[in-house]
């Protein structure tokens, strides 16, 4: 996503803009467009390096060269080495150009960037725990650890992503719908089930609700021959086939192909203390979600988010790159881990 506004020299905002979908008309276009004539002599600050190339639409630096702006403010260089030089090629025309390097520009940025650069979605792992680090009770109990608020803090990022992320031991002991609701709902975000014995119940809430929607789930190669996959799709479930090594998915490569095959860009992912282990040791989580409920569970067996290695990594890297903190009735820790 892009964001461009467009102002005089005094600093009023003449027209502003965002890329709404994508192959249509990009953010400068679009504000171009809304402040027609008045855009001549203006100043532009725009969230990307306007683009230098033609791709599903014209190049966005010869619109603000026709538009005749004054100069452009550019919150972050385009990592597309395809798109990139827009800045050069502004300077050459006579417009001032400058990158300014804002932080919110390239934290907008970043997911695009991990995109590029990794070849694999942006990947957020979200849980909610109580204050003596649990995430459900010796029995898998676990509604509810947050409260109604954070909830739909939840709903709202569903509503958000591509994908949402869970694994087996989830869906059988929460029997999760895993969709945004009570929100708006910006994206219909595929469900992803891993699940390499094919346990997913026919009659459970993922199966029941694929007509809101898609359901994909992955497993053994092996088991798509089988009667259970059969019935799975007859019902509107996607399979994907994958070898374990060990008992266990090269996570990295599955999301490489979730990415390439199905276009996903962004993953949430809810899942229990084994799946969100597994995706930390493999180096595919770029940020985390916390959010901490003021109450204890007091259970000695209880779950804890990560296996007891990783909690006492993640201690540390909390302490050294939390972002940012809200409190409300719960509180939201947001992190990016550097990965």
């Amino acid at each position: 996503m892009v964001g461009c506004v467009i102002s005089d020299a005094a600093g009023t905002i003449l027209a502003a803009a965002h890329h709404e979908r994508f192959g249509e008309p990009h953010a400068e276009v679009l504000a171009i467009a809304k402040a027609g004539a008045s855009a001549r002599d203006a100043i532009v600050h725009v969230t990307l390096e306007p683009c230098n190339h033609h791709g599903k639409t014209p190049p966005c630096v010869d619109a603000l060269v026709d538009a005749g702006v004054r100069e452009v403010v550019i919150g972050a260089r385009d990592p597309n080495p395809q798109a990139s030089g827009g800045m050069e090629r502004l300077r050459e025309a006579g417009i001032a150009a400058r990158c300014v390097d804002h932080p919110g520009s390239m934290s907008l940025l970043r997911p695009f960037q991990t995109r590029l650069e990794r070849t694999r979605p942006w990947i957020t792992l979200k849980w909610a725990q109580t204050l003596d680090g649990n995430i459900a009770t010796r029995t898998g109990e676990s509604k509810w650890i947050s409260s109604p608020r954070s909830r739909r803090m939840v709903h709202r990022e569903r509503g958000r992503v591509d994908a949402i992320m869970t694994g087996i031991g989830t869906v059988l002991m929460d029997n999760p719908r895993l969709t945004a609701r009570d929100v708006r709902i910006r994206r219909i975000a595929k469900r992803i089930v891993i699940d390499r014995s094919l346990k997913t119940p026919l009659d459970g809430e993922l199966v029941r609700t694929i007509g809101k929607a898609p359901l994909l789930i992955v497993t053994e190669r092996t088991e798509l021959e089988t009667e259970k996959a059969s019935m799975l799709k007859s019902h509107g479930v996607h399979l994907m086939g994958r070898d374990s090594i060990e008992g266990r998915f090269d996570l990295p490569s599955l999301f490489n192909d979730l990415h390439l095959e199905h276009d996903i860009s962004t993953v949430l992912v809810e899942a229990g203390t084994g799946l969100m282990s597994s995706l930390l040791r493999s180096n595919c989580v770029d940020e985390l979600a916390i959010f901490t409920a003021p109450r204890t569970m007091e259970d000695p067996e209880g779950y804890p988010p990560l296996d007891p290695d990783l909690m006492e990594k993640m201690a540390s890297t909390l302490d050294s790159c939390g972002r940012s903190y809200r409190r409300e009735q719960d509180q939201l820790v947001l992190c990016e881990v550097g990965v």
